[in-house]
């Protein structure tokens, strides 16, 4: 069953104003019009035949209104415009409005239009043809009286068509900005340049037209080539147009027309909405074939194309006879699946999308598996524009790629670069910018201060690997630049320059140590610069970050032996932000570098704090997979280390396994040199990945840490408490020192003491705390040592 036309009805919160309007056209069309209707029936035996000729073109050709291809029906174009026009010049007002209702209402009959739109389209030529008939009127009269036609006629013509053009339009306008609730200027600039071509010629062709009658109605007819010719001419552009929008290997619809339809459907589907009908809703699916690169470096650019053509036959058959599908370019595709019912309904179109693709394209003999990953977007919960929707579909698809799935929905947690996060990130970048409290004394004079403000000698023994210049200039002198300039020398310029300025104005170490030309908009536009935050180290609107420690025991004696650092962010308007969060969102941009360039700092400094208060202690601190795949964490551990003095095994960093296996050449080159230094590495959260033990006993690990979701179990659950076994038993056996963490309770404690456990971390013990509050703990804290209860000590029974 055919669709009915969603113009012929309107939304109930703007029928008042819409049929208000209505109304008075029809009105004041009845008011202009009466007098010379009332006239004509008077006057219908001297019309000459050339008016009768012109009518009933008139209606015939209204019967049947030009449609441009790739138009809506409501672009129409109506040849009785010319007609009437020409009947207004000729005979005067009351013929032309009779000859233009009964020409309306025979197109709205045959186009399907309700009663009201039929009665206003009457009513708004009727305003138009009254107003041109004022115009006309100005002049000598009649151009039909068989006198000369003179200079002033022409005139009274013209400015006639201007006036019916713009009443007309001015009418239309009006109508469809109270019936849609457009923007005025936009909805009328739209159409304009359209109706100009269109209406504009037919208008103009009245005159011809007039010229021809007075010959002979016999000429009359002549008019339709030309107008045959210029709906040809129209018909050609349009298929130009269309051709412009189609994908010429595939024939589907391509990204132009991907936009105009989605645009399109989300206007009809927010009139749905408004009606509270169920089916409201709009999908956006986004599908990227996987192993296509593969198919296009192994067989030829030839054979993929062939391969696109044959998927994109799969797709079309899979797909609603109301959804449109699109080719976006190289292997991606997408599909626009409307008056849905919800998330589930596009999932199901997925699921079909899936399956279409799960068998093999056999191309030559050859079978081809090609999968694809798919990403949805829903209107309006995800979007209400073409642009919003298309980049949370491409979302959902990178997260179904990265998940190893095929259907992704797109949900904000996944999307790196939502409003949220990207405010997060500005916030971070700020704070970190900003510095600690007390960043320009830090930055001060090595030797200057120390152990919990003591003064640091400002020459200190070199370093284990690490080598120290005594005569070091201070920072702020040109050897820290001379430092900085070592540092970018380990990192060449990119041989593009526009990618060096790309990377430049993104990272703000590059962009300052690159002067005040590199920063955009040049040194007016970076503002103040950096500031210390006020003296408790809040940054204004920001928060301050700050380093909490979480001691770590050694089981057996009851020594504290280290320290966990930890970063916390309190920020004034979220409360104190997730560290989970936060490093998701620092990990995905150049700011992660800043961060860890902080921490780095932070811990190096506390810990020549407190080995000027003869305090010993290692502090271990994690590090992300971006910082070990260059080397710059390296060459700034050992300029810190050498700078404050501190023994380079106090330092220790904690990788993942994550991070370990994504790139093991890379990484190990990092850690290689970190080795080399004297830092010590340990792998964090061991047991939670897939490290290779070939890998294990190849890198300089000195610790391994055993998840706390393992140790936080084994009290109760016999297989958490076998597995803690297990990897106690295998670092033992690599040599490797075990932390566990998470250890909350004193049953716990007993049986990583009873497996063999060296160093025990968590809640048991302490939680993590501030520097100040740390160094108060210590001096309260006594050493804790198991007894040897066999009873307490028994792990619990395996299943």
């Amino acid at each position: 069953m055919e669709a009915a036309d969603p113009r012929n009805s309107v939304p109930p919160g703007r029928a008042t104003s819409f049929f208000g309007f209505v109304a008075a056209v029809a009105a004041l069309a009845a008011l202009l019009t009466v007098g010379p209707l009332a006239a004509l029936a008077g006057r219908l035996n001297e019309l000459p035949a050339a008016f009768w000729t012109m009518a009933a073109l008139a209606v015939v050709c209204d019967a049947r209104p030009f449609v441009p291809p790739g138009r809506r029906q409501s672009s129409a174009v109506f040849p009785s415009t010319c007609f009437t026009f020409a009947i207004l010049l000729g005979w005067g007002l009351g013929p032309a409005v009779a000859v233009q209702t009964v020409a309306v209402v025979v197109s709205g009959w045959r186009m399907g239009h309700a009663g009201w739109r039929s009665g206003f389209n009457a009513a708004q030529y009727a305003c138009a043809l009254a107003a041109a008939s004022a115009v006309t009127a100005l002049g000598p009269g009649s151009i039909f009286a068989g006198g000369r036609l003179r200079a002033v006629d022409v005139l009274a013509v013209g400015g006639a068509t201007a006036v019916w053009f713009a009443v007309n339009y001015g009418l239309v306008s009006t109508a469809i900005r109270l019936r849609f609730a457009d923007r005025w200027w936009p909805g009328v600039r739209s159409g304009l340049g359209y109706e100009l071509i269109s209406t504009g010629s037919l208008l103009l062709l009245a005159p011809v037209l007039v010229a021809a009658a007075r010959a002979s109605a016999a000429l009359i007819p002549l008019v339709l080539v030309p107008l045959f010719a210029v709906y040809r001419m129209a018909r050609l552009a349009a298929e130009q147009e269309q051709l412009g929008a189609l994908d010429p290997l595939t024939g589907l619809p391509n990204r132009k027309a991907l936009l105009a339809e989605v645009a399109e459907q989300v206007h009809l589907h927010a009139e749905r909405s408004a009606r509270n009908e169920p089916d409201a809703h709009l999908a956006l699916l986004l599908i990227d074939l996987d192993r296509f690169k593969n198919v296009n470096d192994a067989l030829g650019h030839a054979v993929g194309d062939r391969l696109l053509i044959e998927v994109s036959a799969r797709l079309a058959g899979a797909v609603g006879e109301r959804d449109l599908l699109a080719r976006l370019g190289g292997d991606e595709f997408a599909i626009v699946s409307t008056g849905l019912t919800g998330v589930d309904a596009a999932r199901a179109t997925a699921e079909r999308l899936v399956a279409a693709l799960a068998e093999p394209v056999s191309l030559d003999g050859l079978p081809l598996d090609v999968g694809g990953s798919i990403g949805i977007a829903m209107y309006p919960e995800h979007g209400e524009d073409f642009a919003t929707l298309m980049r949370h579909a491409d979302v959902a698809m990178y997260d179904a790629k990265h998940r190893n799935d095929t259907i992704a929905v797109y949900a904000a947690e996944s999307d790196h670069n939502s409003a949220e996060r990207l405010g997060l990130l500005a916030d971070l970048r700020r704070v970190l910018e900003a510095g600690p409290a007390g960043a320009a004394e830090r930055d001060a004079p090595v030797g200057a201060r120390g152990g919990d403000g003591a003064a640091l000698p400002a020459a200190l023994p070199a370093a284990a690997g690490g080598p120290v210049d005594a005569g070091r200039p201070t920072p702020a002198g040109p050897g820290r630049w001379r430092a900085r300039r070592h540092r970018q020398r380990a990192e060449p310029d990119h041989p593009d320059d526009l990618i060096n300025r790309i990377v430049t104005a993104a990272d703000p170490i590059r962009r300052r140590a690159a002067g005040p030309d590199a920063e955009p908009g040049g040194a007016d536009a970076v503002g103040p610069a950096p500031q210390a935050g006020p003296a408790c180290g809040d940054v204004e609107g920001v928060g301050r970050i700050t380093m909490y420690y979480q001691p770590q025991v050694a089981i057996a004696t009851g020594e504290v032996v280290g320290v966990e650092a930890l970063l916390r962010w309190r920020h004034p308007r979220r409360g104190m932000v997730d560290p989970e969060e936060l490093i998701r969102v620092a990990e995905q941009s150049a700011v992660m570098r800043l961060l860890t360039r902080r921490v780095v700092d932070d811990v190096v400094e506390q810990l020549a704090k407190w080995a000027a208060a003869g305090i010993t202690l290692r502090a271990a601190l994690n590090v992300s997979v971006r910082d070990l795949h260059t080397g710059e964490i390296a060459d700034q551990i050992a300029d810190r280390l050498a700078r404050y003095g501190v023994r380079p095994d106090r330092l220790q960093l904690e990788i993942t396994e994550g991070a370990l296996m994504a790139d093991p050449r890379r990484v190990l080159a990092t850690i290689s040199r970190l080795h080399a230094i004297g830092v010590a590495i340990a792998l964090d959260d061991f047991g939670t990945g897939y490290s290779s033990m070939q890998h294990l006993r190849r890198l300089p690990l000195s610790e391994v840490k055993v998840d706390r979701s393992f140790v936080l179990g084994m009290a109760d659950d016999a297989d958490d408490a076998a597995i803690v076994r297990s990897m106690i038993e295998l670092a033992g056996a690599l040599g490797l020192r075990v932390v566990a963490e998470g250890v909350e309770d004193e049953r716990t404690w007993r049986l990583l003491h009873a497996a063999g456990c060296d160093v025990a971390q968590g809640w048991f013990y302490a939680r993590p705390m501030p520097a100040g509050e740390l160094t108060d703990w210590l001096a309260r804290y006594r050493p804790l040592r198991p007894a040897a209860r066999e009873a307490e000590s028994r792990p619990p029974q395996a299943r």
